[in-house]
């Protein structure tokens, strides 16, 4: 799981909310991150091969949007790993991991693993919070027609960059002065705490936002597109909308518990004497939403692949073949239905006036398709009848 105690904990000097949650069944709290993020590793590889038989249309359209969703899969597999590796580690060697909590020390590798696996931990999964505000940002520029592949340059060094910044600012402030002397107040702490939590407030709350934005922008493109809203049309914003429910759902279900656990374990710190009685059943609290943060944050990889594109089956495709062109394909497989004419046809059959309007319809179908790709459960009719999904 990802919560800044794992840095924490490299402090030999802990405090005693971290004390608390860490030495709580070791062993166990391990083989639950192991478990559920060796499951969730596979099942979202598994998710992202090409089946057989859809391979074409699975294949990823040259869009930001699609890029993006792929980058955010790998920033939760590169996470998982991190955290089956930390955890087998901690299970396998726990004299290794013993040697953390010695003050002074002078074996410098098990606190160098101990940050070293937090960052790589934590810096994953903040580029994860930061690459899904960056495909709210894009869903909303792709309707304004105000972003394209382009901007997929400017998206890396924002997210990369932020990532980076603040994962670095955070451990630089928490091991001020040095790793043997952090935690001695919570001017150390706090920082680290707000630099890890700030990309994700910053989805939770932003992200809804610019998602009702673009859903709103998408009904006015579809009702300009042809002067009128049919139900295919509806359908077609409803599925867009169900799509970034379905987005924000999976990430509250895999984070809020890491919000209710640090304002529990916060809590816990204000006291003089967390082992109180009166503090019991928030001391429970805290022990079980430990837990449930080694369940739910490992699973965000898979629970976002099936958000983004649908349980896509077991019939993974692995025979190397040479994979068509996606617009070889489109051309090829419209020309009856008409739905995306080549070039040649609009210069050599159609008045300027009618390829200016033919031209701006494909662009707003090509920005509501990159809002729609992925999707495997639209309605036939549908598909048959939007050439927004013509071709896909």
């Amino acid at each position: 799981m990802a919560s800044p105690r794992l840095e924490t904990y490299c402090c030999p000097n802990r405090d005693a909310a971290t004390q608390l949650v860490m030495n709580f069944q070791p062993e166990v709290f391990c083989g639950v991150c192991i478990g559920s993020a060796s499951v969730s590793l596979l099942l979202t590889i598994l998710q992202l091969l090409p089946k057989k038989g859809q391979s074409l249309r699975k294949m990823p359209k040259a869009s930001s949007s699609s890029t993006i969703l792929l980058l955010i899969s790998i920033c939760d597999i590169l996470g998982g790993l991190g955290m089956i590796f930390r955890s087998s580690v901690w299970l396998g060697f726990p004299g290794f991991i013993a040697n953390i909590s010695v003050v002074n020390g002078t074996d410098v590798w098990p606190s160098a693993f101990c940050v070293g696996s937090a960052m790589w931990i934590q810096l994953l999964y903040s580029a994860g919070f930061w690459w899904l505000f960056c495909y709210a940002v894009d869903s909303y520029l792709v309707v304004r027609r105000s972003a394209g592949l382009s901007t997929i340059v400017l998206y890396h060094m924002m997210t990369w960059g932020l990532a980076v910044m603040f994962c670095v600012e955070g451990i630089a402030l928490l091991y001020y002065p040095s790793i043997s002397s952090c935690e001695n107040g919570l001017e150390h702490a706090i920082p680290h705490y707000i630099t890890t939590y700030a990309p994700l407030l910053l989805v939770l709350v932003v992200n809804p936002i610019l998602f009702r934005r673009t859903v709103s922008a998408v009904a006015s493109l579809l009702k300009g597109r042809q002067g009128i809203y049919t139900e295919n049309e509806r359908r077609l914003g409803t599925e867009i909308q169900i799509r970034f429910f379905k987005i924000m759902l999976v990430f509250v279900i895999c984070w809020s518990s890491n919000i209710i656990n640090e304002s529990l374990l916060f809590y816990l710190e204000m006291q003089p004497d967390i082992n109180d009685m009166p503090l019991k059943n928030i001391r429970s609290a805290a022990l079980i939403t430990w837990i449930i943060m080694g369940v739910l944050n490992p699973m965000q990889g898979f629970l976002f692949t099936l958000a983004f594109y649908g349980w896509t089956g077991w019939r993974v495709d692995l025979k190397w073949r040479k994979r068509e062109i996606p617009w070889e394909s489109m051309s090829s497989s419209t020309v009856g239905e008409n739905a995306y004419p080549s070039p040649v046809n609009y210069q050599s059959n159609m008045h300027d006036s009618k390829k200016i309007s033919s031209t701006d319809s494909q662009q707003t179908d090509e920005a509501i398709s990159m809002l729609s790709e992925g999707n495997t459960s639209g309605d036939d009719r549908l598909t048959r009848s939007s050439p927004i999904y013509q071709g896909w």
